[in-house]
């Protein structure tokens, strides 16, 4: 039981489209006709601007830490935590209230490893500014950076650091966003992919 409230609270925060409703304060429209086609910060960067984004960002990592500590201070359960968090990174992906099209749940898998162990959370932002701030494009920090922060999270499980729960939350993570970097691989390989806060004015392309 304690596994299934966790889970379905994780999905209902996540599924909470923060970009969308930000978006649609700032442009009136539908954040999702433009760009990328999500409703993550990096689309919300691109088509509504720095303070939009910088407010999403916010909401986002928030929605994974929320049922990272339920988990932990109120179930008393590391497993538990990690399974709401990862419910958190489906429902921000797949959200059931804006007909599961939401983003590619970068910000929401942080915000879980933020709740789950902060301390290992602290040097993830520093991986992602060190491969960010040589090349400006935000997938290559989301695809190449999301492996490193799992590989840190095994590492310290293995060491006995922290639960292998937060390992398989993490693995979990990376499969997801992966699997929804696609197409920003396949624009990386062939040269195309957008700079930081460019591409907003185009059609959605996903």
């Amino acid at each position: 039981m304690d596994y299934a409230l966790n889970a379905l609270l994780g999905y209902l925060l996540g599924s909470v489209p923060f970009g969308l409703v930000v978006g649609f304060i700032w442009l009136r429209r539908d954040i999702r006709d433009s760009g990328s086609g999500k409703t993550g910060t990096t689309n919300v960067l691109r088509t509504a601007g720095k303070t939009a984004a910088a407010l999403v960002l916010l909401c986002d990592v928030a929605k994974g830490v929320a049922p990272a500590l339920v988990g932990r201070f109120v179930f008393d359960d590391d497993n538990v935590a990690a399974t709401g968090a990862a419910m958190a990174i489906v429902g921000h992906v797949f959200p059931v209230f804006a007909g599961f099209r939401g983003g590619r749940g970068v910000a929401t898998a942080f915000g879980g490893i933020l709740g789950l162990t902060p301390l290992l959370a602290l040097a993830f932002p520093v991986v992602g500014f060190a491969l960010i701030v040589p090349t400006r494009i935000v997938s290559v920090m989301s695809v190449v950076g999301t492996p490193i922060a799992v590989a840190i999270l095994v590492a310290a499980a293995a060491m006995g650091e922290s639960p292998w729960a937060f390992a398989f939350y993490g693995l979990a993570a990376l499969a997801v966003i992966e699997y929804m970097h696609i197409p920003n691989i396949r624009r990386l390989l062939a040269g195309t992919e957008p700079r930081l806060g460019k591409g907003g004015d185009r059609p959605a392309t996903g």
